[in-house]
């Protein structure tokens, strides 16, 4: 019998914009490849009546509850009483979290504060969930045959301690069927374009089709429940594949940035970049992967046209006549920094990003990309919508998805 799953997460900043709730998304991502499913989730306030009726309520309906927030040391960590006092067990000092906590602070040589005590404060009967990252443990409160897990609030934490803990007693007697599931991440494509594509595509019966968007990627999930799945899935594989060729750019797990990543690294080539309306987002986002020491040389922020003429020697002249956002200049920029690095790519985008700065001619959101390497240069001309992020956004993708073309067309010629 299937469980019914609901999360709940707690603070003030959820919910004053000072900070977007990613723990919900990620406890759903995880509960799915073990057939379990997220029903329902709820964010309140730091306020002790909102977060009692809250969980009272999610109690009432739901199998297990997955709480995150509010276990810290500070005044408006309230999560461990109002459990507590919702569910009418006493609050004691629980010695062995104590313990864990001392342990922490030992081994991460920092001195222990005497509030961080308060985190050893749980519910009378509560099955301790040890933090392996920081200082505040969770617990588990059994209520019946119904469960309600504590994590803290950070995200590090929570997943550590739902990977270690959670996961594994949510698991324990099975939920029947596992859904398998493969994620495909296509660029270029409208979601309403790929979903018409799909349905005329010839699936396996078995296999139910989802959507995801990661601006401005969109996820393509192909599921399946049957005992065959890893064979239907196989099949769907080879479909998708063919059917969205070049626009599919990234698979399960990986990233854009980690495709073309690996692909620099297996063919041992380098790569430099020169940034400008991007201000170094797409530097970010390679070196945000292990081992990009291996394939990025150099970037440079080139934002100012002056920085364009030192740094890459783009002729003044160029500048003076085509403008910095243009082709010529896209150009010259991506040969420039190749040249400078002596790296086996050069990569540059330069645009307006907005929200000023556009005219007639050149509105925000025009953009110019391109990619240098032995065989010559590619400039790619865009014309993005959306605001300021979202425009920075869509440059950093397409600029990683130019490179990863041509890296496609290295391979392909023999290079």
């Amino acid at each position: 019998m299937k469980r019914e799953i609901a999360v709940l997460t707690v603070g003030d900043e959820l919910l004053n914009g000072e900070r977007a709730d990613t723990n919900t998304a990620a406890i759903a991502r995880r509960l799915a490849p073990h057939g379990l499913r997220l029903r329902e989730s709820l964010t309140v306030a730091d306020v002790e009546s909102e977060i009692e009726e809250a969980l009272l309520e999610l109690a009432g309906r739901r199998d297990v509850v997955i709480v995150t927030g509010g276990l810290g040391a500070t005044v408006d960590d309230l999560t461990a009483r109002v459990a507590a006092r919702a569910f009418k067990r006493h609050l004691v000092l629980s010695d062995e979290a104590l313990r864990l906590i001392r342990e922490h602070f030992r081994r991460t040589g920092r001195e222990m504060h005497p509030r961080n005590e308060k985190q050893a404060l749980l519910p009378q009967k509560a099955i301790l969930i040890p933090n392996p990252v920081g200082s505040a443990p969770g617990f588990i409160l059994p209520q019946g045959e119904k469960e309600l897990y504590f994590l803290p609030g950070v995200p590090a934490e929570m997943l550590a301690m739902l990977e270690a803990t959670v996961l594994p007693r949510l698991r324990v007697g099975g939920e029947g069927a596992v859904a398998r599931e493969r994620i495909f991440k296509i660029l270029g494509l409208s979601e309403p374009a790929i979903e018409e594509m799909v349905a005329g595509a010839g699936l396996p019966v078995g296999v139910t089709v989802a959507f995801g968007v990661d601006f401005p990627l969109v996820h393509l999930k192909l599921r399946c429940s049957r005992a065959d799945a890893d064979s239907l899935l196989d099949r769907s594989d080879l479909i998708v594949r063919r059917l969205f060729g070049e626009n599919l750019v990234a698979m399960g797990d990986e990233t854009l940035a980690g495709n073309v990543a690996r692909m620099l690294v297996g063919m041992g080539l380098t790569l430099a970049l020169a940034e400008s309306c991007t201000g170094g987002l797409i530097a970010a986002e390679l070196t945000e992967l292990p081992g990009a020491s291996a394939f990025l040389e150099r970037g440079a922020v080139t934002y100012a046209d002056s920085a364009k003429i030192a740094w890459l020697k783009v002729p003044a002249s160029l500048i003076a006549k085509e403008g910095a956002v243009s082709e010529a200049c896209a150009r010259a920029m991506a040969r420039g920094v190749r040249r400078s690095a002596g790296s086996d790519f050069g990569l540059a985008v330069t645009g307006i990003a907005g929200p000023d700065g556009g005219s007639p001619l050149k509105p925000v959101g025009t953009v110019f990309l391109a990619v240098a390497g032995e065989s010559g240069e590619t400039v790619l001309p865009c014309h993005f919508g959306g605001d300021r992020g979202e425009i920075r956004r869509q440059s950093v993708c397409l600029a990683l998805d130019l490179l990863r073309r041509a890296l496609i067309g290295r391979i392909a010629g023999g290079a």
